[in-house]
């Protein structure tokens, strides 16, 4: 097919706010996610893949420091940057690039952060150390030295309903011990360990470890242990290869968990959380806990690294559990979970269902993080966006990213693929068109296919419900995301008992009543001479006694009345559009000398208590005092200011106000639209 543009509403931006679905950090790599609940607020602390740099092993996984995120709606997230780097731990290695799954709790009113780490000197193995702030975003500072007995990575701490804390990690297996009441010290005596003999090494000395080994959990490779409490049961939660690895065979991890009524076991092991990646991304990596009385899983997978699985991102999904406590297995999602308010920018590729012949690619296989596009190839084709809060959405217009060929139709709809229409697209994609109705052309982004467009809105939604995106014209397109926004207030409802107002400071008058458009046949501006216009408002003015048109009082919030968004607002004719205005003027005492100036996007021809005073011919663009009429006099008591505009393809507005001898604004006068 002829792709020629994807149709784009305004994205929201924010250099430190993630708008996001599944993966939700949308900028970097962020593996091994650990959420915890600090102040009625989430935050995440991941690992960071990073590319390998040169002189360290490509094919393998690089994390140099640490960010936290936070939210609190699960669905927008804060980048509180880098609160540890491999540089600033004094025990470890400065170029390891061994800063793996972390872990923060808060205890005694500090906040303390678990990581792992190679140590300095070339010492065997990973060590894990503590850094302490007074905020969960930190600034963190580290101990001195790695807590004693601990040689491994993927800390984890369970804080028990007592204030005790339990230490978890993996390393030989996966093993658990008491923290003294300091949080940076394993309570109990340390045990020598002898180290097996790896054939073609060097016998290694023994080790003093401190904690038990886990006992109860299923044989095979066993890492980054997670521990909560739910009711009265302790769960112990792990990555575990389940699959047969002889013969050289490698099978991916699962997400496994066991049960027990001690947080340090025995252990009764039940089962799957998360089956393996259908994509073969060979690790996984979680956490599970309780948010605003819904429980979740974080976890994560290489959605933008598809061909590398050690750069990996962090998902969510809700998380279940049965009556007697067992978790049930949770399926990935591409939707992941949240409320989306309809003013975001939402990724609709990442759907929560679809037809069948619906797919979803990466947009850009060398820059991923400009995410995803979801193909509907043919006319029935659909997907549907779940829990969207439309009632930020007031007086709203759509956005929408779409890569779309000729003969595209699509519509958006509510709830099901043939619910109400909330916004539709007919077209044929021009580079050069503007939409029916919208304020701006297409605009192409740098590689020429993905466009910018803005869509009225046949219907708003109220609360919170789906959107279904439906193909039904003959082509195939391609759409990424969509947003909602509101229009600006350009301007608000007189009542009609309403005080008279005064002009601004600079004399314009905001006061105007103004009749809903008729719709002209003009397709270009240049044809508006003097003699056309004096023919064409003569035909106009002549229909005006027939013309059962509503009328509007309105107060403009600007010094101009921006008439194409008065058009917009009351959903009618926008181009091609004949405006007839007028504003009543009350003054004290007769004015004389004065002058009407005025402005017009569009012609216009303006009356002073009926009689004419002052045409704008051309293709005029409205600037303040664009015309000025001959000296003219206010009478005491009522004036009538007339004009009407008339405007082709350009968005119409106009502005007035009167000026003395000397150009001054002359504001010793109320206005009224009645």
């Amino acid at each position: 097919m002829k792709r020629i543009g994807l149709i784009t509403m305004m994205a929201l931006g924010c250099t430190n706010v993630l708008l996001a679905q599944n993966p939700i950090i949308r900028d970097q790599f962020a593996a091994d996610p650990t959420a915890r609940v600090f102040n009625n607020k989430m935050y995440v602390y991941p690992s960071h893949d990073i590319p390998a740099p040169e002189g360290q092993r490509q094919d393998w996984f690089c994390m140099a420091d640490y960010h936290v995120f936070s939210s609190e709606n699960l669905t927008d997230w804060t980048d509180h940057g880098i609160i540890l780097s491999q540089e600033t731990v004094p025990w470890g290695n400065p170029t390891a690039y061994s800063m793996w799954a972390p872990d923060c709790v808060y205890k005694n009113g500090k906040y303390y952060f678990y990581f792992p780490n190679a140590p300095k000197g070339g010492a065997r193995g990973f060590a894990v150390g503590v850094a302490i702030a007074d905020s969960p975003t930190g600034p963190f500072t580290c101990e001195a030295q790695p807590i004693k007995g601990v040689s491994g990575i993927d800390p984890c701490v369970l804080i028990d309903d007592d204030g005790t804390a339990y230490l978890y990690w993996s390393g030989m297996g996966i093993r658990g011990g008491k923290l003294k009441a300091n949080m940076v010290e394993l309570d109990g005596e340390l045990q020598e360990i002898k180290m097996p003999k790896r054939e073609g090494m060097p016998e290694m000395p023994p080790m003093k470890v401190g904690g038990q080994a886990m006992e109860g959990l299923p044989d095979g490779f066993k890492e980054g242990p997670f521990a909560f409490k739910r009711n009265d049961w302790y769960y112990l939660t792990f990555p575990w290869v389940r699959g047969d690895t002889s013969n050289g065979a490698n099978p991916t991890e699962t997400l496994a968990y066991a049960m027990s009524k001690s947080p340090l076991g025995p252990w009764d092991f039940k089962g799957i959380i998360m089956a393996e990646h259908d994509n073969h991304c060979w690790t996984n990596h979680h956490s599970i806990l309780e948010y605003k009385g819904q429980w979740y899983i974080f976890y994560h997978r290489n959605d933008f690294s598809p061909s590398m699985d050690k750069r990996r991102s962090a998902r969510i999904e809700k998380i279940s559990f049965n009556a007697d406590g067992t978790i049930q297995e949770v399926k990935q999602t591409m939707r992941g979970v949240g409320i989306n308010k309809a003013t975001e920018k939402i990724e609709v590729d990442r759907y929560s269902s679809a037809s069948g012949d619906v797919t979803t690619q990466l947009i850009d296989t060398v820059n991923t993080f400009r995410s995803y596009e979801a193909s509907l190839p043919q006319k029935g084709s659909w997907l549907r966006y779940n829990d969207i809060d439309f009632s930020p959405v007031t007086d709203g217009y759509l956005v929408v990213n779409v890569m779309a060929a000729d003969n595209t139709e699509f519509y958006v709809r509510e709830r099901t693929a043939k619910g109400k229409i909330i916004a539709k697209v007919p077209m044929t994609v021009k580079s050069e068109m503007r939409f029916p109705g919208s304020p701006t052309p297409f605009r192409r982004d740098q590689s020429n296919q993905w466009l910018t467009m803005t869509v009225p809105l046949e219907y708003t939604p109220k609360g919170v419900t789906d959107i279904v995106i439906t193909n039904e014209g003959d082509a195939a397109f391609s759409i990424n995301w969509v947003q909602f926004k509101n229009r600006p207030n350009y301007f608000s409802t007189v009542p009609t008992a309403a005080t008279p107002a005064q002009p601004d400071n600079d004399g314009f008058i905001r006061r105007w009543r103004l009749m809903e458009p008729m719709a002209v046949d003009v397709r270009s501006n240049i044809i508006f001479t003097y003699s056309w216009l004096r023919n064409k408002f003569g035909e106009e003015l002549a229909k005006l006694p027939k013309q059962k048109a509503k009328w509007y009082n309105l107060d403009s919030e600007t010094y101009n009345m921006k008439l194409f968004r008065f058009a917009e607002k009351y959903g009618k004719q926008t181009y091609g559009s004949f405006y007839w205005c007028e504003t009543v003027i009350d003054c004290p005492e007769e004015l004389q000398n004065v002058r009407l100036a005025c402005g017009s996007n569009g012609a216009s021809l303006w009356w002073l208590n009926g009689e004419e005073v002052l045409m704008l011919e051309g293709d005029r663009r409205m600037v303040e005092d664009d015309g000025m009429s001959p000296r003219l006099t206010l009478q005491k008591g009522r004036n009538t200011l007339r004009c009407a505009v008339i405007n082709g393809p350009g968005l119409a507005d106009m502005c007035a106000r009167f000026i003395d001898e000397k150009g001054k604004p002359i504001t010793n006068y109320t206005i009224n639209a009645q």
